[in-house]
């Protein structure tokens, strides 16, 4: 085959990708790092993994593929093992007779197709690929192998059928290798798919597995019963939770390294008719604190926001119903502050992320740490700036409100609907009028939408219910998502946060002032510039970013 006889070093340089002194550069590099010669052209800049993949493709006749839109029969992949298929960054992906379609990071490692050839017994055709979209397909197609191996395993070792209550038991029958390896996988795979959360829910004859991805519950897999108490037990290990308490609920709370990033999980155990259901949530440190560009402002919105954090003095409040990404604004906003000459000091339930330089107090309601209590010892801290996770109660909001009066910044959180919403609410916890409209500086009110799948999105003409949602009397092309493998055949892949913005000026502090009810603070809110959650996400519809579903789903009843 002309591809063994081939170097990639000296097919870029026949392209004129690299010169020879770059190509002798990364060949030295080569030997001291291990790393192959691709990923350092690409790590130095040298190349992009594009140019890489075009030159494959047309100086030897390899075909290129993208993983996104192939669809894979879930048999194809488990022709060989996952080890081997992460070692050499490949994965089969379609027989035909005698020969096997493999796609490959590096379609010229005559040693990694050897290796697949000894493994399979067949011949294999080299497709290239990205290294991305290669990782990603072999989260998806082993993750479901590795839990069902290790369930097998584990019932070839013990007689799980027979376990019927574990809390007589040793540690060994929780802790075993296929036990570990069963868990592990559950969370290893959620964390591949980007999942926030996963539930471990008994029914009376077997166990789901479901994950919440992009904020929807997707079934993963079900498994059999008898491996219930097991995983359970395990779970709870891991939490050091107690393993022979079933009638209370319990909480936990550890940090795992999973593929070389730090993942936070809390853990919750709930008992239900049908034995323990475990939620767990996934909080991927490497990836949470987001810059403010990164949030999904609109330009206008934006420039709203960093006037309002620019601020001296005041409160700052992000609203929406839980997972709305008001934690992530929050961080986003405490990054941009955070400065040699400014004493930033959170009181958080949980601390969700370590960020340096600034002072984290954690929560404990049982040893007396509250929200409340937290705040009052900050003020004593010489604070300038002052983060409070939630303002829950009365006594909370009056000490914010105070704080922000002594010339503090105060950011904090409510569950509120909109921003008018989040006025009457103060009012409602029995701070006074006056007090609110001198200390609130801005309220941001957030959802998370989700976007269309870019791998199976399709253009379709709007119907007129559509149209008379969207304020619109012409026909338009609107955007959804097939389905693929890509996202899971639900449509979506990946969210945005989308706000309304309301700074409080004169004219709305006058009217808090006088009581005045959430229509009229709307109103004038509207008249002042603000562009509603309704606006913003009937904007992302046209632009083809979301669905209408999606506008219904966040915005119906929101004017």
């Amino acid at each position: 085959m002309a591809v063994k006889n081939k170097r990639l070093g000296d097919l870029l340089i026949d392209a004129g990708l690299i010169t020879v002194e770059q190509l002798e550069k990364v060949l030295q590099m080569q030997k001291s790092t291990g790393k192959k010669l691709g990923e350092i052209l690409i790590d130095e800049g040298f190349l992009q993994e594009g140019q890489i993949i075009e030159v494959l493709e047309f100086q030897l006749g390899i075909p290129h593929l993208d993983l996104k839109k192939y669809r894979i029969q879930t048999e194809i992949p488990r022709l060989i093992s996952e080890r081997l298929a992460k070692r050499h960054n490949l994965i089969p992906i379609k027989k035909d007779g005698e020969k096997l379609l493999v796609a490959m990071a590096d379609p010229l490692n005559i040693f990694a197709i050897d290796d697949v050839k000894i493994a399979t017994g067949l011949e294999i055709t080299p497709a290239i690929a990205t290294r991305q979209n290669i990782e990603d397909a072999i989260a998806r197609y082993y993750g479901k192998e590795s839990a069902e191996e290790a369930i097998k395993d584990f019932r070839r070792e013990y007689d799980i059928e027979g376990i019927e209550d574990l809390e007589n038991s040793s540690y060994t029958e929780v802790n075993n290798a296929p036990m570990v390896r069963l868990v592990n996988s559950f969370i290893k795979q959620a964390v591949k798919l980007k999942a926030s959360d996963i539930h471990i829910e008994p029914s009376e004859n077997n166990l789901r597995i479901r994950y919440r991805i992009d904020g929807d519950l997707q079934e993963i897999m079900t498994i059999g019963k008898s491996a219930h108490l097991a995983v359970v037990s395990r779970i709870k290990i891991i939490g050091k939770m107690d393993i022979a308490e079933k009638r209370l609920p319990q909480d936990g709370r550890v940090e795992m390294i999973v593929d070389n990033k730090p993942i936070d999980m809390r853990i919750s155990v709930l008992p239900t008719v049908f034995g323990e259901k475990v939620v767990i949530r996934l909080l991927d440190r490497s990836s949470f604190v987001l810059s403010k560009s990164q949030l999904g402002f609109t330009e206008e919105n934006l420039n709203v926001f960093e006037k309002i954090i620019k601020k001296p003095y005041g409160i700052i409040l992000v609203t929406g119903p839980t997972g709305s990404g008001k934690t992530t604004t929050l961080y986003a906003a405490l990054k941009e502050l955070n400065a040699i000459n400014r004493n930033i000091v959170t009181v958080e339930d949980p601390v969700e992320y370590r960020l340096g330089g600034i002072n984290q107090v954690q929560v404990n309601n049982k040893a007396g740490l509250t929200f409340a209590a937290g705040l009052r010892a900050i003020l004593r801290q010489d604070p300038d700036v002052i983060m409070i996770g939630e303002i829950r109660d009365s006594e909370t909001a009056q000490i914010a409100v105070r704080a922000s009066i002594t010339g503090h910044l105060v950011l904090s959180t409510m569950h509120t609907n909109d921003t008018a919403s989040t006025v009457t609410r103060l009012l409602d916890m029995g701070i006074e009028p006056y007090l609110v409209s001198s200390s609130v500086v801005g309220i941001i009110a957030q959802r998370l939408i989700k976007k269309v799948c870019d791998s199976c999105s399709y253009t379709y003409i709007s119907n007129p219910s559509e149209k008379e949602l969207l304020g619109l009397t012409d026909d338009i092309e609107l955007v959804k998502g097939k389905g693929c493998n890509m996202c899971n055949y639900s449509g979506y892949k990946g969210r945005q946060a989308v706000q309304e913005i309301m700074p409080v000026d004169e004219t709305i502090r006058k009217l808090v002032d006088d009581r005045a009810s959430i229509d009229v603070i709307r109103r004038a809110s509207f008249n002042q510039g603000l562009t509603s959650l309704r606006e913003n996400c009937k904007q992302l519809v046209l632009d083809g970013t979301t669905t209408v579903e999606e506008l219904i789903r966040i915005a119906y009843g929101l004017e």
